[in-house]
C-alpha cells in the first residue's frame, strides 16, 4: 500500500447504526428506578429523553437507520479517515501493521458529535427548546454545544470544575457555539449546593455534573437531558467508527487482530469495537477487543459487576454495570473524558461475559506514548486517545519480542489542540501517576444501593 491514508467516499458511509444488543448472549440487567427499584420503563425516562431514543435504549433490533438530516450533517466530517502508522511502526521497529481511526476531524474535535448530532436532532423533533448535559474534559459539552447550535436549540454545559480550569479553551470553544457553561458543583442546583456544603472544594466529578444536569432538566418543560457516554443509544450511534472502519480495512485486503479504545463511560470504545464484536459473535472470529482505562479510575480492571446509580446524587436511573462507587471521587487527572466511576452496562456485560477485554495505564505511560505518536504521526493526540495509543504501542512491542506479526487497530477519538496544557505539565515534570488505592475503592463500594 503506497498511501498511509485510507479513505471512503460519501455513498460509502454506512446508513444504519449497528446495535450489538441483538446479537449479545447475556443482555445487561434493566436499569431500576432509584426510588422504587423496579425496572424503569419509556413513561419514567420520559421526563428527560425524547421518545425515538427511548425507543433505541430499549431495542433489540440489529440495524437502526440513520436519519437522513443526520446523515447530511455526519457528511461535514464523515466517513473520516483511516490511517497506517507506518512511521510509528518504523520507531518501534515492529512486525505488527497499525492502524488507526481518527476521529479528531469532526467540528468539535473528537467522536462525541457522532451522537451529539443525531440526540440533538431527536429532541428537536419532539419539540425541546433546550438540552442541559454535563462534560468531564470538555470533548461531549464541545460537541452537544455545536449540535445545539445546529438546530437553533439552547445548551447548558455542567462542567467538572477541575476541567472548567484546566481546560479554559473547551470552555471558550463551547461559549462561541451559544452554550451556557457552568463549574460543576455549582450553586445552580441543590444536588451541587449539598456537595458544596461537604466540600466546598470539591474537584467535581461526572456523577456530580450528571446530577446537576439531570436535576436541571427536570425542572424545566422545555428542556431535556443529554448524556454523551455511557447509555445504550449512545452506543448505537458511536458505531458509524467501527462500521466505517471494517469497510475501510476491506479495501487493503486487512482485518485486525487487536481492536483498542480508550474507556472512561464506553462509547468511544464501543464505537470502534462493536461492529468487530458483531464478528466475534455471530462468526466466531478471534478478534480481541481492549477497553483501556486510566490506573486512577479502574472501573472495569478494579471495579465491582453490580447495580449502582449513574450520578453522585441517585437521581438517575440505577445501572447494572462495573462501578467504583457512585461517591468515588477520581484524582484531576487529565484525561478528564475518563474520570467516570461506572461503565456502560453494554460493555460492563461483554467484559463480563468474557468478549472483551480491560487494561488499565498511567498517566505518565500514557503521555510518553501520544507525544511518540505526535512526532511520528504528526497528530497532537486528546489525552483520554493516549490510552488507547499506550495499549497500541505495548502490543506492538509484544510482536517485536515474539516475532509476530499482528495487525493492530484503534480509535483516535480525538485531537488535542486544546490540551496543551496538559502536555504543558508533561513536558516540564509536573504529572503523577496515581494509582486509586484499593481501600478507597472498598470505602466506595460500601455505599452501592440496596436493589432485593
Amino acid at each position: 500500500m503506497s498511501e498511509t491514508k485510507i479513505l471512503l467516499s460519501e455513498k460509502e458511509m454506512p446508513t444504519s447504526w449497528y446495535n450489538v444488543m441483538a446479537d449479545m448472549k447475556n443482555l445487561p440487567k434493566p436499569p431500576l428506578h432509584p426510588v422504587t427499584k423496579q425496572p424503569v420503563g419509556p413513561g419514567d425516562l420520559g421526563a428527560i429523553f425524547p421518545m425515538e431514543l427511548i425507543k433505541q435504549e430499549m431495542s433489540t433490533e440489529r440495524w437502526i437507520e440513520i436519519p437522513e438530516e443526520v446523515q447530511q450533517i455526519y457528511k461535514l466530517w464523515r466517513p473520516s479517515p483511516l490511517y497506517r502508522a507506518y512511521r510509528l511502526e518504523k520507531i518501534l521497529d515492529t512486525p505488527a501493521k497499525i492502524y488507526y481511526k481518527y476521529e479528531g476531524v469532526s467540528p468539535a474535535g473528537s467522536h462525541k458529535p457522532n451522537t451529539a448530532i443525531p440526540q440533538a436532532y431527536y429532541n428537536k423533533q419532539a419539540g425541546i427548546k433546550r438540552l442541559s448535559t454535563e462534560t468531564g474534559a470538555g470533548q461531549w459539552g464541545s460537541a452537544l454545544s455545536l449540535a445545539c447550535s445546529f438546530f437553533g436549540m439552547e445548551c447548558t454545559v455542567y462542567m467538572v470544575k477541575v476541567s472548567y480550569h484546566q481546560k479554559p479553551y473547551r470552555r471558550i470553544f463551547m461559549q462561541t457555539y451559544g452554550a451556557e457553561v457552568i463549574p460543576s458543583p455549582s450553586d445552580k442546583t441543590e444536588a451541587g449546593r449539598g456537595i458544596l456544603a461537604r466540600d466546598p472544594d470539591s474537584l467535581g466529578s461526572l456523577g456530580i455534573a450528571i446530577s446537576e444536569a439531570v436535576e436541571d432538566a427536570a425542572k424545566r418543560g422545555d428542556t431535556n437531558y443529554s448524556l454523551g457516554s455511557v447509555l445504550n443509544h449512545v452506543a448505537i450511534h458511536q458505531s458509524v467508527i467501527g462500521l466505517e472502519a471494517k469497510a475501510q480495512l476491506e479495501k487493503v485486503g486487512d482485518y485486525p487482530d487487536v481492536v483498542i479504545g480508550c474507556c472512561g463511560g464506553g462509547s468511544n470504545f464501543a464505537g470502534i469495537a462493536f461492529p468487530f464484536v458483531y464478528d466475534k459473535l455471530t462468526k466466531g472470529t478471534k478478534v480481541r477487543a481492549i477497553a483501556v482505562e486510566p490506573s486512577a479510575c479502574p472501573t472495569l480492571t478494579k471495579g465491582k459487576f453490580a447495580y449502582d446509580f449513574g450520578d453522585t446524587a441517585g437521581i438517575v436511573p440505577i445501572l447494572n454495570m462495573y462501578t467504583l462507587g457512585h461517591d468515588f471521587m477520581p484524582p484531576g487527572i487529565h484525561a478528564g473524558g475518563l474520570r467516570y466511576h461506572g461503565d456502560s452496562p453494554l460493555v460492563s456485560q461483554l467484559y463480563h461475559d468474557g468478549v472483551i477485554e480491560a487494561q488499565a495505564k498511567t498517566q505518565k505511560g500514557c503521555f510518553e506514548a501520544a507525544v511518540m505518536f505526535a512526532k511520528s504521526e504528526g497528530i497532537l493526540p486528546a489525552p483520554e486517545s493516549s490510552h488507547a495509543i499506550r495499549a497500541a504501542v505495548d502490543e506492538a512491542i509484544k510482536c517485536r519480542e515474539a516475532g509476530e506479526s499482528k495487525t493492530i487497530l484503534f480509535c483516535l477519538s480525538g485531537n488535542g489542540y486544546l490540551d496543551l496544557p496538559s502536555y504543558d505539565a508533561y513536558i516540564n515534570g509536573q504529572l503523577e501517576d496515581y494509582e486509586y488505592p484499593d481501600s478507597m475503592i472498598e470505602e466506595s463500594l460500601q455505599k452501592l444501593p440496596v436493589t432485593e
